[in-house]
């Protein structure tokens, strides 16, 4: 009991810290902020003016010759109040049919209650305004779908046909837009789409950048009078970095970046330019995710240098003997000095594995040794340096 109490007292005084090793992977990674450069084109006829109607949702496919959106006409608004007053009597009309089940109409139901959903957890009045034009575009293409099941000459198909007639006249008095190329489709027009090019990054410095006055994470305002075409096959981002991971890249280096969404991507570096002897601009091109950064301009992100997996530990419970890394583990009360080879760290933690007796002997070290038999593995405790 006594020595119980002397041990206590001797921790509380004097507490040892430990850890537990683990197997982990670590990173060496950066946090930055950077601008997100596209192949993006706006389309639009010099010759019209006027507010445009959708016929594609922000961030859809579409095919090089295909109709994205057309110009609204004089008696537009009359029409669409015609429109709108069918669609309510369609769908009650609808609820009194039990045999028009499509699989296509379920989904679409399914997918117009998900954009009431992210309505109404919405915030953002541009945001939600988009999905008011989804959840329209989803009612036209079930109401046609049920026009085609519904029975010859009911209630339900004349009312569809009725509304089909009203859209016909739209369609025939308006003036089409079709796209010159292929991609994805982007009401959210910055004005950039010029300036940020990427046919040639010479042109990007810090000074330029900074001269664009954009705030990070700002949402791009959705235009009623512009639509641009964005490759969705790749992207890219730029960046200031100062760190020696940066310094020391070169192009055609492969790293990983992890997105405002916490999804990690693979990306190339393209483009280097050294600012000055402490300050380097990169470009990264990435091709996954394109679709989820059509929002932004400028976004927060982690540059991913390297990642290695392996037995961890906390480089302050590594201690040096000439150039031979050891640890000190507890085992059932005994302290342990064991040999260990250090792969790979970062600023906080180590990748380790224990010596072959090949490597020690190569490198002179007595083998006799009981360090040299001793190895570590998970699970094991080992002393961190006291601070």
């Amino acid at each position: 009991i006594l020595v119980g109490i002397y041990l206590l007292i001797k921790l509380l005084i004097n507490p040892t810290n430990t850890f537990i090793v683990e197997n982990a992977k670590i990173y060496k990674e950066e946090s930055t902020t950077g601008y997100i450069l596209r192949d993006e084109q706006i389309v639009q006829n010099e010759a019209t003016s006027g507010n445009i109607v959708h016929l594609k949702a922000e961030g859809e496919k579409v095919a090089n010759g295909e109709a994205i959106y057309r110009y609204s006409m004089e008696n537009e608004q009359e029409l669409n109040s015609k429109i709108q007053e069918l669609d309510i009597q369609i769908q009650e009309a609808m609820e009194n049919e039990n045999n028009l089940f499509s699989s296509d109409i379920e989904l679409l139901e399914t997918q117009i209650e998900t954009k009431l959903d992210d309505i109404y957890e919405s915030t953002n009045i541009q945001e939600i305004e988009q999905y008011k034009k989804n959840i329209t575009t989803s009612i036209t293409k079930k109401a046609k779908i049920a026009g085609e099941l519904a029975p010859k000459n009911s209630y339900l198909k004349n009312l569809v046909q009725e509304r089909t007639n009203y859209e016909n006249q739209l369609n025939s008095g308006s003036q089409y837009i079709y796209a010159n190329r292929s991609g994805i489709i982007s009401y959210r027009v910055d004005n950039l789409e010029s300036k940020l090019t990427v046919t040639d990054f010479s042109y990007l410095n810090k000074k330029f950048l900074e001269s664009l006055n954009i705030k990070t994470s700002q949402i791009i305002a959705t235009s009623d009078t512009n639509v641009k075409i964005i490759d969705n096959f790749r992207c890219y981002i730029t960046c200031i970095s100062k760190t020696d991971e940066a310094l020391q890249s070169e192009i055609g280096d492969k790293i990983k970046l992890r997105l405002p969404t916490s999804e990690e991507v693979s990306a190339e570096i393209v483009y280097k330019n050294n600012e000055s002897d402490k300050e380097v601009l990169l470009v990264f091109e990435i091709e996954q995710a394109v679709e989820n950064l059509i929002n932004h301009r400028k976004i927060s992100f982690d540059i991913i240098w390297w990642s290695d997996s392996g037995i961890k530990i906390p480089n302050s419970a590594l201690h040096y003997e000439g150039k031979f890394a050891y640890v000190l583990r507890n085992r059932a009360g005994y302290e342990e000095k064991i040999l260990v080879k250090v792969l790979r760290q970062n600023d906080d933690y180590a990748i380790v594995e224990n010596y072959s007796t090949a490597e020690l002997e190569e490198a002179g070290y007595d083998i006799s040794t009981i360090e040299s038999k001793k190895s570590i593995s998970v699970y094991d405790e080992i002393y961190l340096k006291k601070e």
